[in-house]
């Protein structure tokens, strides 16, 4: 018998608070190497904190290592393809980056699995359906990343999470973490073709007078 959506996610935040206390705690040897290593690479500080939507497109302050350069014009360093280094490449296909999010969890900021947490004026953008994703925390990793992660295009990408948050399960979200450490393995989908990461999300077309969701 399926569970409801509100106890799936009653379960799952309690799966979240101790996966992600057990997942800082025995991997806090890495996290400290990891430290060690971007404040050698890139300076401090080592932790890149932007605020971020969560639940009900509520702010909150996200946290990872750093991958990039700062902002220096004079050097040229301005796109995210300029100022993305060696290190945070490496970083990004191996996930490490990702680490500190488990903080986020923790706190209740994220859930290990559910729509990934984009940036704040993309609320103005979305359409009623896409904003829908806000209906359940914010992931590490989610349905989309495992249907193509960063070559997904936005369309199909969004649409992928608005089904996600309707047919949310403790099944499903198993499945996606076992096809997430398959998809970290083989290091696929990291890039979209001819971007650092992905192209930013411009908003939908809008069709019958539809208007952007916020």
């Amino acid at each position: 018998m399926s569970l409801s959506p509100r106890v799936t996610d009653a379960v799952q935040r309690a799966i979240d608070v101790v996966a992600a206390a057990t997942g800082l705690v025995a991997l806090s040897p890495v996290l400290l190497v990891t430290a060690g290593v971007v404040a050698a690479g890139l300076g401090r500080p080592v932790l890149f904190r932007q605020p971020r939507p969560g639940l009900h497109g509520r702010p909150f302050t996200l946290v990872k290592f750093r991958t990039m350069r700062d902002v220096d014009e004079r050097r040229g360093l301005v796109t995210d393809a300029d100022r993305l280094t060696r290190l945070g490449r490496a970083l990004r296909a191996t996930s490490l980056d990702e680490l500190p999010t488990l903080w986020n969890v923790l706190r209740g900021d994220m859930s290990l699995v559910g729509p990934r947490p984009l940036l704040m004026h993309y609320l103005d953008l979305y359409t009623p359906e896409q904003a829908r994703r806000h209906e359940v925390r914010p992931g590490v990793t989610g349905l989309a990343q495992v249907s193509g992660r960063n070559t997904v295009d936005w369309e199909q990408r969004l649409a992928i999470d608005v089904w996600y948050v309707d047919h949310r399960s403790l099944a499903l979200n198993a499945w996606i973490g076992a096809q997430t450490v398959l998809i970290l393995l083989r290091r696929t989908g990291i890039t979209a073709p001819g971007e650092s990461t992905m192209p930013q999300f411009t908003g939908s077309p809008r069709t019958d007078g539809e208007e952007p969701g916020r």
